[in-house]
This record gives C-alpha cells, structure tokens and sequence, in this order.
C-alpha cells in the first residue's frame, strides 16, 4: 500500500474529490486535504469535535459527522464552516458517523447509537436542509453507508451485529424492508464501497482488515495488517482517481492515508448541489 499523506490526526475517514484531492478528518475536528500529485495537505477548518465520515458534493464542499458536537457540518472548500442538522426535535443525533447522497441529492446519515445497544437509526436530509427520521431498522451500531448502482438499495454497516444488511429504497423514497447481507463473526466492519461489478469493499475496525463481499455470495480478504502499521483499524475506504482503480485507506489508529490499485473500478457517487443550509435543527 501507498502513503499518500502522513501526519494526519488519526484519520477517521476518507473521500475523493475529482479536483485532484483527498479528504479526511481528524481526531479532534480537523478537516485535511491532500493533494494526490505531491502527497502535501493543508486543514481547511476545524469544528473542535471529531471528524468521522465525510462526503462531497458537486461544488467540492465536504458534509462532516461530528459526534462529539452531534451534528452535520458542511464545510466551503474555503474553509467556511456551518452547521447542516443535528436531527430532530423528538430524534436528536446522538453519534451522526457516515453521510452520503442518493441520486436526489438527498444525504442519508447514519447515526451509530450506543455501543452494545440497539439504538442505531438513519436521517435524511434534502436538498433544503429539512431533516426526517427515515429508519431505525438497522440498529446495531449504524455506521458505514453505501447505494447500489440502480438506486434500489441502500447498504448499511452495522458494526455489532457485526455485519452488512440492506434497507430496499420503496417507490416514494421511503425506508422498506431491511434484510441482512453478510454476517461477520469475530469483526468490527465499520466503513464500505461499492464497485461497478456490485462487489463490496469492507473495512474493519477489528481485525486490521479489507474484506471483499462478491454479488455471488463470496466472503474474501483483500488486504490484512496483523502488525497494523500499514492498516491500522482501517475504517473507512473510497474509490478515487480519474478511472476509480484506486482504493483509498483512513487508517484510525494511524497518521497516513494510504492507496491501493484495484482491478474493477469503483461506482461513482452522486454529487448534487449543495444542501441548503441551516444552523438549527428541523421541526
């Protein structure tokens, strides 16, 4: 594996940015982007929280989950910072951990609940920054989240079940029926990715671990770390570059970003317009 960037404050997670950048986040609110041609990084902001998922719309400006403040922030390529949601009045986010937009441009938030109880639930957020409650079906630590290339379905982490189930998109956008994926025994699964042939790609917290889950049924290690120097608790991973061969890596209990060249090129991820803002929760 290739390090892009060292120095970094525990990276959480990581996004690609078709400008040339990668995004990741730190351990105590910092938002890094690193120029892929040189392996340099600058902080754009800082929300004096902690950085968990990340994503990034059309115009470049980064959609941070922020647990410590419970909230969603956005954040300008500039460095402008505002909150986005912090839930609802009745559903107030208690661990908002990984954000990602539909083909509606509308952001779907996971939010972890309590370790070891089953208090996971997931957001929607919409084009004008009106948030609702769309499931608490998959409760077992929410974390990483992922659509399939039709739109059908949206993949979820759950990090205690330990496994990935699906929650099918019903015609009016609203949450339908949940069923579990992949069971993974003995693992901490945290983040995921989806590439064009409906292969996912797995990190775990727990073992240093990248796992492979094919559309027919296949269970594979991709990449392991028993030294976790390389991957260190790998939590999150985005496909990036031009052609989407390559595989990038926030390694939690580290300071690098790495990449790793892949065969099958990613799914590209919706990037809308930006979300309206706002800087308190919705009714």
């Amino acid at each position: 594996m290739k390090h892009i960037a060292e120095g970094l404050d525990h990276p959480e997670c990581v996004a690609w940015d078709p400008r040339g950048f990668v995004y990741a986040g730190g351990e105590a609110g910092q938002l890094y982007r690193i120029d892929t041609s040189n392996g340099t990084f600058e902080q754009v902001c800082d929300t004096r929280g902690w950085i968990l998922g990340i994503c990034l719309d059309g115009e470049g400006n980064a959609y941070l989950c922020d647990p410590k403040n419970r909230a969603v922030f956005v954040a300008t390529s500039e460095g402008r910072l505002a909150k986005l949601s912090s839930g609802i009045d009745r559903w107030p986010m208690s661990l908002p951990n990984f954000p990602v937009f539909d083909s509606l441009g509308n952001l779907f938030v996971s939010d972890s609940g309590v370790w070891g109880e089953a208090t996971g639930r997931i957001y929607r957020i919409d084009p004008l920054g009106r948030t609702e409650l769309w499931s608490k079906d998959a409760v077992h630590f929410t974390n990483g989240l992922a659509f399939d290339r039709a739109g059908e379905f949206l993949y979820v982490v759950e990090s205690t079940l330990p496994g990935i189930s699906r929650i099918r998109i019903a015609a009016d956008g609203s949450a339908g029926e949940r069923e579990v994926v992949v069971e993974m025994p003995g693992t901490v699964p945290d983040g995921i990715a989806i590439d064009v042939e409906g292969t996912l790609y797995i990190a775990c917290y727990r073992p240093d671990r990248i796992y492979t889950f094919s559309p027919t049924g296949e269970l594979s290690v991709f990449a392991d770390d028993y030294q976790g120097t390389e991957i260190g608790a790998p939590t999150n991973v985005a496909f990036g570059d031009p052609d989407l061969k390559t595989l990038y890596v926030a390694s939690l209990a580290r300071w690098h970003v790495g990449a790793i060249s892949v065969a099958v090129p990613g799914l590209p991820l919706h990037r809308p317009n930006p979300i309206a803002l706002r800087e308190r929760s919705d009714e």
